[in-house]
């Protein structure tokens, strides 16, 4: 007996430490994954367009000055890259370096955009003359070639328009917003729905029945946001052919045969405790709107002992578009 609990025991012990092992590589590792994208009328101008998304850094290197990142991206022909937000760990973070490496590092950046997270500093900053600016953050990743996504960004391809817009901004009435109050709020959230209300306004150009909308967003769009959405009279749910978003981590912690354990959202029961492992990452579709979720790069410390990804590798995304 006393040989059998002994055998027991080195085998814990070799079977925990190789975990742990792998586990500590596959946390400084990443893998690309490919996903097409199958849209109804697709212009022929646009079948096979191509975008890398990354999202979900938290400040994570992989290689000095991010050089695996880069070399990858570099490799990946592609006709947009996005970053869907928290590229940094928390909102007072400065700690810029490891997304401004890579961005630096890109040189394919001619259709490069950015939508905020939650960990990412504010993109806003009041100035001294009560007006609203840009943050340091912000201005340093524009002047690296990303373009801060405020509300819309078109692109020209042999004759046809494809518009990428950030999600919640497309979704306000900017009719019904102008008829609210903004006496209750402080006067930089009053500056900021201004500011918010001006942006909406630009996407008056937009011919939705006749463009391809493609809306980027740090939260994933889950299925009751959409029905609120779609019954709140001060928003506007668009024709969106294509939503991208992150924040999830795929769960973060993930086990065999059961999938994610939690994952960081409200519209859920339990606040996302034992999600539906069908909307937590990968491709998903509702009322016939597509939506794509990259389980991203880094992990985040919700959990401040469980700052590590578990059966869960990192990933870069390339997401082809094809005509269906």
């Amino acid at each position: 007996m006393r040989f059998f609990n002994k055998k027991v025991v080195v085998i814990s012990l070799i079977f925990i430490t190789l975990l742990v092992s792998y586990t500590i590589y596959d946390n400084h590792r990443f893998v690309l994954v490919e996903e097409e994208i199958f849209i109804e009328n697709l212009p022929e101008e646009l079948d096979g367009f191509r975008i890398v998304q990354v999202t979900d850094l938290h400040e994570k290197e992989f290689g000095k000055q991010q050089a695996k990142l880069i070399k990858k991206i570099e490799q990946t022909p592609y006709d947009v890259i996005v970053f869907t937000g928290d590229m940094l760990d928390g909102r007072n973070s400065t700690n810029y370096t490891p997304f401004y490496e890579l961005i630096d590092g890109i040189s394919q950046k001619e259709h490069a955009l950015f939508v905020p997270g939650n960990a990412d500093p504010p993109s806003y900053v009041v100035s001294e003359d009560q007006t609203l600016q840009k943050s340091p953050f912000i201005i340093g990743m524009e002047e690296r070639g990303v373009t801060f996504l405020e509300s819309l960004y078109s692109i020209e391809k042999n004759g046809t328009t494809l518009h990428f817009v950030d999600f919640e901004i497309s979704t306000i009435n900017d009719r019904e917003l102008e008829q609210s109050s903004s006496l209750n709020m402080s006067a930089q959230s009053a500056l900021v729905q201004s500011h918010h209300l001006q942006l909406s306004k630009e996407l008056h150009s937009i011919d939705e029945s006749n463009s391809l909308i493609i809306a980027l967003n740090h939260y994933p769009v889950v299925d009751e946001y959409i029905d609120y959405l779609s019954s709140d009279s001060s928003r506007v749910l668009r024709a969106y052919d294509f939503i991208m978003a992150g924040h999830y981590h795929g769960g973060q912690i993930r086990l065999p045969f059961i999938g994610a354990l939690f994952v960081p959202e409200p519209w859920y029961p339990n606040n996302g405790l034992l999600p539906p492992q069908n909307r937590v990452k990968g491709l998903w579709e509702y009322k016939g709107i597509q939506q794509y979720v990259s389980t991203g790069l880094g992990s985040s410390s919700f959990i401040p002992f469980l700052k590590f990804r578990f059966l869960n590798t990192p990933e870069l995304n390339l997401i082809t578009l094809k005509r269906k």
